[in-house]
């Protein structure tokens, strides 16, 4: 009796899903750095240690952000934020969202990006998803960035607690998308720099549009119950 060896050989054992890299090295930018959520979440990187460079249309608005923040944080306009970022979180309002990604799109080539734009309107009755051709804004990103990684994170994350000093730990779970595993491993990195923050794989960047839907229920919570709720992932 013969066996074959490639059939009889072990597998080798699958990855673990919390072995992360470390990205305790890579420069985060933050495009539209001096917005609530840009600002925010600068401030909780740089907090960590993480180096940081806000972007802005001007400048002067972003160096005067970042003095404002500290933590070394730097300011620059948006074209130099993305060039000298390892990793470039998009944190720009919705309306303006493709056009900023279209002027950038050289500065962003070969970068990590993380879309974390949610596409809403407003009306009377509150907030409200919007979906855009493509399908949500992440993917709107990717078709705009074709030399870019594109994935989607920090959705969830209340603008108002991350830039809270009195805070120490932010309590919630990010949900991390994108197509290779290697680039949202590298985010998950990065949420998981944060005190009190985990990053979740929950799908390839098909499935983000759900995921940015989910701030207008998360915005109809908080108006009801005075919060500032954000996602925890249970038996993970």
């Amino acid at each position: 009796m013969t066996t074959n060896g490639s059939d009889s050989a072990a597998k080798p054992p699958a990855k673990d899903p919390w072995d992360l890299p470390d990205v305790s090295g890579l420069t985060v930018g933050v495009l539209g750095g001096t917005g609530p959520q840009g600002r925010g979440l600068a401030y909780r990187f740089a907090r960590a240690g993480q180096r940081v460079i806000i972007g802005s249309r001007a400048a002067d608005r972003a160096r005067s952000a970042a003095e404002e923040l500290g933590h070394g944080v730097e300011g620059a306009d948006n074209a130099e934020c993305a060039r000298r970022s390892d990793v470039v979180i998009v944190a720009v309002p919705w309306d303006g969202h493709a056009k900023t990604l279209e002027s950038l799109r050289d500065e962003l080539a070969g970068k990590l990006v993380i879309d974390c734009v949610n596409p809403l309107g407003f009306d009377k009755k509150g907030a409200y998803a919007l979906k855009p051709e493509e399908g949500s804004a992440a993917e709107q990103a990717a078709a705009l960035l074709p030399e870019s990684r594109v994935t989607a994170a920090f959705h969830h994350l209340s603008a108002v607690l991350l830039q809270d000093q009195a805070i120490e730990e932010i309590d919630t779970d990010v949900l991390v998308l994108g197509e290779a595993r290697a680039d949202t491993d590298l985010v998950q990195a990065l949420a998981g720099r944060i005190p009190g923050m985990r990053g979740i794989f929950a799908g390839r960047l098909r499935n983000a549009h759900q995921v940015e839907s989910l701030v207008a229920n998360l915005i109809s919570v908080n108006r009801r119950y005075k919060a500032h709720a954000g996602l925890r992932t249970t038996d993970v």
